[in-house]
């Protein structure tokens, strides 16, 4: 996702690696070569970029406008004489925007009247499953299921992307309704179900595997003895707060089922370490080694995914 300092928001979504990579170079390309007398100054673009209350924002225009103009546009603009009674209307209604827009309930206060639902998406793991009052989002589980139920035959389960409008429309649903049904005609398409399912974990603002523990990973990864190599990744998923240990228990072990299916399906362990490398695990702060992260995301799904039992099972297996 990319926004701009004109605000524009621009989404770019595959599953293919190389034209992710082909994406993010051309974008980098296309920054450096802009001329650097264009490039905003570092005062304006914390102002766009910021978010400011609405208070804060009447307070900048205010501010701007009793900046004089430079001296050459003079000639181009109407030269309007207010009065003394139109400057006192428009600071009149500045000043009852402002307290109007102070009085505002606060979002804890609509929470609790009901008039705000809290959302599953883009909210912190741990936070939905507090008020769900569970260990795993229940939307989670619900895809599973309907994935599961009709959706393990499926050529490239997980691989194909569903209609991103209708996808848009379930997280819509999801974040507005208490109950969802998966088998309505209007998610009939098990690709928006494992649309949203991947859109849910990438939306979380820190991953299912946590900032904390991304380097530790990849460590544990670059170890060239398998067995030694398995075990740090199984004290490493010990560490994990409750809600990502049983959610990502259960989600690899319905991964597990749709890698068992893969003279059907085409998805092998290697697939769906692609799909699922990137949006599980991310570090905090992305540095030039975006494509080798990226590998070893790639690898560190396919191994817990080849190696389930000895990962997650108990002491004793």
């Amino acid at each position: 996702q990319i926004t701009t300092v004109s605000g524009n928001e621009f989404l770019f979504q595959s599953d293919i690696d190389f034209l992710i990579l082909d994406w993010f170079h051309a974008i980098k390309n296309a920054i450096d070569r802009l001329p650097k007398e264009q490039r905003i100054t570092s005062r304006n673009l914390e102002f766009k970029l910021r978010r400011s209350s609405s208070i804060e924002l009447l307070n900048n225009l205010d501010t701007e406008s009793k900046e004089p103009k430079p001296e050459h546009r003079k000639s181009l603009i109407f030269r309007l004489n207010y009065s003394a009674s139109d400057t006192n209307d428009r600071n009149r209604i500045k000043s009852r925007l402002k307290k109007f827009i102070s009085r505002r309930p606060s979002l804890k206060t609509l929470q609790e009247k009901g008039l705000i639902k809290d959302q599953i998406f883009g909210s912190h793991l741990h936070s939905v499953c507090e008020h769900e009052k569970s260990t795993v989002p229940q939307f989670v589980r619900l895809c599973i299921e309907a994935v599961e139920k009709r959706g393990l035959d499926v050529d490239g389960i997980y691989r194909v992307s569903g209609n991103l409008a209708t996808i848009q429309k379930l997280r819509f649903v999801v974040n507005q309704e208490e109950k969802l049904n998966l088998d309505d005609s209007q998610w009939e398409d098990i690709h928006v179900v494992t649309g949203a399912l991947k859109m849910f974990f990438r939306e979380l603002p820190e991953p299912l595997f946590p900032y904390s523990l991304f380097e530790q990973f990849v460590e544990a990864i670059k170890i060239q003895d398998n067995a030694t190599r398995i075990k740090c990744i199984r004290n490493l998923i010990k560490k994990l707060p409750r809600p990502n240990y049983d959610t990502m228990k259960i989600l690899f072990e319905h991964l597990q089922k749709i890698a068992a299916k893969e003279s059907v399906n085409l998805m092998s362990t290697q697939s769906l370490g692609i799909v699922f490398g990137p949006t599980l695990l991310r570090p905090e702060k992305e540095t030039g080694n975006m494509a080798v992260h990226m590998l070893y995301q790639n690898q560190i799904v396919e191994l817990m995914l080849s190696e389930y039992s000895k990962i997650f099972g108990s002491e004793e297996d």
